[in-house]
């Protein structure tokens, strides 16, 4: 029998192979060395980009800092990972204030994707911006969009507020916010941005490439003229219940605009303020009928060619009646009149007698194109409306522009031909920013001699005529009343009146252009009822006249090295025997005047039943 000995239990595979590992590594090892190796050589080259990145970094903060020329624009990175943004300029005014600049902000947004509770996230981002709307909020964080905005451009407070909800998924990013510290100010001048930072309307569109690479605009007008404006311009809308209204400032002498307002307005800052009828530039958009204020350039053209002088009479003794149009006098003296005497009791019927037998249809039509009242003016403002005017220039047209009628241009192509009228006859274009004597040369219309002509006779307006509202003592004050009314379905509305005064001052040397238009004006008790120019918008030319001398520091009759007063020319007059009719003005009294006016309807002439009367101050 073979006997077994029991052999003792073997190692196990784990000891030999430790064993053997003591000896020569075991193959797990070997790989968690491997790996080791591996994540020191990633460590080492992650802390390489690392320190490349944050040396960039910081040359680049230096850069921007201390070396970057004020012309490069800085750039702004978004937390956490948003997109980069451009800073826009600043625009300032001619004094270097500043209308618009742009601040950083902080904006929120989510990925709905990580919104652990979508609906419990929008009570608490509603709750926190009561602004924003719950439903509104949950319907966006239901979709499958990764990115949504929920507000751009935070306060400091509604960011605190959004950050302290602590929702996953909602996140910040840095952007830059277009301000304007002046709000209301100059508004429809500046325009404004989108949240976006690009420009959509005014100074902000026109020069919005300009801004956006760093360069600072600088306008022409006086933040300190044009509140003063907008004050006025805001008291006389209230003061006679007028549905708008719009005032520009201009230097004559180089078509700068100091000032421009035009109302209702808006505030930039605000966005619920941006609708149609606030947004709607009167003075550059709104295509009016200018009234008895194309007098001035209808007895300019007739100067200028010639065939008048300041001796010239017309007749003015009876209407006008031709086709279906009969064409009356506000102010009637029912006699003939001399040039001076046409503008001051501003007679439509002599008016229009003088464009006829002086100028013509192609030589009124020729007049207009040369002062630029037949195109679109160019200017730094985008929002410029086309003139409204004849395409068949026939004798009645000639007729009804010669006082203001059958023409519509911009109050601001009316400042600027009256400026042109008054500077010694040369047309600059409208400028808003600031303008060196090389920049635009102008463009002669009238002969200087013309323009001493006109300067006199509306000083003469004013002294004597529709104008005296607008006299401010020791300035020799200048200008033309205007009041039209609105075209309506059908015909002209007697009651929807344009009503303008352009001043000019001072009158030996003309610097300023100044225009008042109130929209729909009513007459008070004040004014007897009456809403003409004259009446409702002179008082406002003399107020703003009275605020740009305090402004600028210019003395009563000491303008420009204290130059002698402005001598009117004494008109020759016709004898009785010449003209029958003729009564000089100084004979007639003003009560007999009075009883001469015809009755009035809304401020305007009454005409006979069945005829259209134009009849305008």
């Amino acid at each position: 029998m073979r006997l077994w000995r029991k052999s003792g239990s073997p190692k196990p595979a784990a000891a030999v192979n430790a064993a053997a590992g003591a000896r020569y590594g075991s193959a797990q090892d070997r790989l968690k060395g491997d790996a080791q190796e591996t994540a020191r050589q990633r460590l080492i080259v992650a802390s390489a980009i690392f320190t490349v990145a944050f040396v960039a970094v910081g040359l680049r903060m230096g850069y921007v800092s201390l070396l970057r020329d004020g012309a490069e624009p800085t750039q702004r990175v978004a937390a956490r990972g948003g997109s980069i943004q451009s800073e826009r300029a600043d625009i300032v005014d001619r004094n270097g204030v500043v209308l618009a600049t742009s601040v950083p902000v902080m904006s929120a947004f989510v990925n709905p994707r990580l919104l652990l509770e979508p609906q419990d996230a929008a009570r608490k981002i509603a709750s926190a911006l009561p602004d924003l709307k719950y439903e509104e909020l949950k319907e966006k964080f239901d979709g499958d969009k990764s990115f949504v905005w929920i507000k751009r451009g935070l306060s400091p407070r509604e960011h605190n507020l959004v950050n302290r909800l602590g929702i996953p998924g909602l996140e910040f990013q840095v952007e830059e916010r277009r301000i304007y510290p002046q709000g209301t100010a100059a508004a429809h001048i500046m325009g404004y941005a989108s949240v976006d930072n690009a420009g959509l309307a005014g100074v902000e569109r026109y020069f919005d490439q300009q801004l956006q690479s760093g360069e600072t605009v600088q306008l022409s007008i006086d933040l300190r003229l044009q509140r003063l404006v907008e004050q006025e311009l805001v008291r006389a809308v209230a003061k006679f219940s007028a549905i708008g209204a719009t005032a520009i400032v201009m230097d004559a002498t180089n078509g700068e605009i100091l000032a421009m307002a035009s109302l209702p307005t808006f505030d930039p800052n605000k966005t619920k303020t941006l609708t149609n009828e606030a947004l709607f530039n009167r003075a550059t958009l709104g295509v009016y009928e200018q009234g008895s204020t194309f007098k001035i350039f209808n007895t300019a053209a007739a100067l200028d060619s010639g065939k008048v002088t300041l001796a010239s009479v017309f007749d003015a003794t009876n209407p006008i009646k031709i086709d279906r149009f009969t064409i009356n006098d506000d102010h009637p003296q029912h006699r003939p009149l001399t040039v001076p005497e046409i503008f001051t009791y501003s007679s439509n019927i002599a008016s229009a007698k003088m464009a006829v037998e002086v100028l013509g249809p192609e030589g009124q039509r020729a007049f207009f194109d040369k002062i630029g009242f037949l195109k679109p003016l160019t200017t730094q403002l985008t929002e410029l409306a086309a003139p409204l005017w004849p395409r068949h220039w026939q004798k009645i047209n000639t007729m009804t522009i010669a006082f203001g009628h059958g023409i519509s241009v911009t109050p601001l192509h009316l400042a600027t031909g009256s400026a042109a009228v008054v500077n010694g006859g040369v047309l600059y274009q409208p400028t808003f920013v600031k303008r060196n004597a090389a920049s635009d040369p102008g463009k002669r219309i009238i002969q200087a001699k013309t323009s001493m002509q006109m300067r006199q006779i509306l000083r003469l307006n004013v002294i004597q005529g529709t104008g005296k509202n607008a006299e401010v003592k020791g300035y020799e004050v200048g200008g033309k009343t205007g009041t039209a009314e609105k075209v309506g379905h059908g015909g002209y509305r007697q009651k929807a009146l344009i009503s303008s005064f352009v001043g000019m001052f001072p009158m030996n040397e003309p610097k300023f252009v100044i225009l008042v238009s109130l929209d729909e004006p009513h007459g008070i008790a004040e004014t007897g009822g009456y809403a003409t120019g004259g009446m409702v918008s002179a008082p406002s030319v003399k107020t703003i006249i009275e605020n740009i001398a305090s402004l600028y520091g210019i003395l009563p009759g000491d303008w420009n090295g204290g130059l002698p007063p402005l001598e009117i020319a004494s008109t020759p007059v016709p004898t009785t025997a010449q003209m029958p009719h003729y009564v000089p003005a100084t004979a007639r009294s003003r009560a007999a005047e009075r009883k001469a006016l015809p009755a009035k309807v809304g401020g305007q002439t009454a005409a006979a039943p069945g005829v259209r009367s134009v009849a305008v101050e």
